[in-house]
């Protein structure tokens, strides 16, 4: 189960706290390939685990809130536009 920290069942055994996301912007055609494969590929080279979830329309990319900051650092370096 993923969710926000005031949302974990109180009878949850186990909870990973201290994930920030980002969501990639704009509505993904399946005919779109390897959108996630490219910015995780990003990532894994500079050392940044990753945590992905997909929806019917996007995709939502998880990490560790002490890699935020150098995962937006990284992904600028590679051309992507970081909002918000």
């Amino acid at each position: 189960m993923v969710c926000g920290i005031d949302s974990v069942p109180q009878n949850a055994i186990e909870c990973d706290n201290g994930w920030k996301v980002f969501r990639i912007q704009g509505i993904l055609d399946f005919a779109l390939i390897g959108i996630l494969s490219k910015i995780s590929t990003i990532l894994a080279n500079n050392e940044i685990g990753i945590f992905a979830l997909s929806t019917y329309n996007t995709d939502y990319i998880l990490v560790k809130e002490e890699n935020f900051e150098r995962a937006i650092n990284v992904l600028e370096c590679e051309g992507y536009i970081i909002n918000g």
